[in-house]
């Protein structure tokens, strides 16, 4: 009879640890050894980036967690805030503490983009004789984080925080071109107010402006908010290359004439990347 090899329990494998750059050794840990904190974490991330409501079996198929540790964690992020219950659906939603974080980072990033931004957009504004804005991303969501005024007699004004409408500002336009369609569509799930006889009222008609912005690299309105007043916006990138901001120029429409804003275009476009090259988030 010919012998068989012995069976010698063998030790537990070390080359992760003697080599954790190993392929091998980064496979995605089983939800059964993650820490509830490492749970709660990823129940919180699942709602991202609509937050969309979920209830506990789905959020349990979803994530591979056990339906009573889902229903556990979802009771204790509930009571702290983090998350929020409808009461018809009875399924969860982001709540006001998970706000109350996203509105502090996003106040000292855009606190950080403005003060990177500034001296670009006041040495536009000499350069150009009309008042510079800069426009940020926020959510779904674009609103008016800085502006230089322009020194002429008649200029545009602006309103600092205002939310713009999506469909007619110039840089809502420059941003949410190069933005993914799927969360474009999600930005536009309000009807499309008309403002003046120009402005764009259908998504299909928006989708064509958006492809043209990113044909040509910049964003106009032409007196589709204001009839006596046009803009033009370039895209400003963070160092991933996502859009999150715009720089605009806007005046009154007798002075930014379509022929004076396509000049413009190269002057916005090089002080964005000039912005762009300083963003590090």
């Amino acid at each position: 009879m010919r012998n068989l090899p012995l069976l010698v329990p063998q030790p537990p494998d070390r080359r992760c640890d003697d080599n954790p750059r190993r392929p091998d050794c980064h496979m995605k840990p089983k939800s059964n050894t993650l820490s509830s904190t490492e749970k709660a974490l990823k129940i919180l991330l699942a709602f991202t980036p609509f937050n969309q409501e979920m209830g506990t079996i789905e959020l349990s198929e979803k994530l591979d967690i056990h339906k009573s540790t889902v229903s556990r964690l979802l009771h204790l992020l509930t009571a702290q805030e983090f998350l929020q219950q409808n009461p018809d659906t009875k399924k969860y939603l982001l709540g006001r503490s998970t706000a109350r974080i996203g509105d502090a980072v996003l106040k000292s990033l855009s606190n950080s983009m403005v003060s990177i931004a500034l001296p670009y957009l006041s040495a536009l504004c000499d350069e150009m004789g009309e008042s510079i804005a800069l426009e940020v991303l926020s959510g779904t969501s674009v609103y008016l984080a800085h502006h230089v005024e322009g020194q002429q007699h008649i200029r545009v004004s602006f309103n600092l925080g205002e939310q713009v409408p999506l469909h007619v500002a110039a840089g809502a336009k420059a941003i949410l071109a190069f933005c993914d369609t799927t969360f474009v569509e999600h930005c536009l799930q309000k009807p499309l107010i008309r403002f003046t006889p120009k402005t764009v009222t259908t998504k299909k008609k928006y989708f064509e402006v958006l492809a043209e912005v990113r044909r040509l690299g910049a964003a106009f309105d032409q007196g589709e908010r204001y009839e006596d007043a046009h803009a033009v916006a370039t895209p400003i990138f963070n160092h991933g290359g996502a859009p999150v901001a715009a720089l605009v120029m806007a005046g009154p429409a007798f002075r930014l004439t379509p022929a004076f804003l396509m000049q413009s275009i190269a002057a916005l476009k090089k002080t964005a990347a000039e912005i762009s090259q300083r963003l590090l988030f």
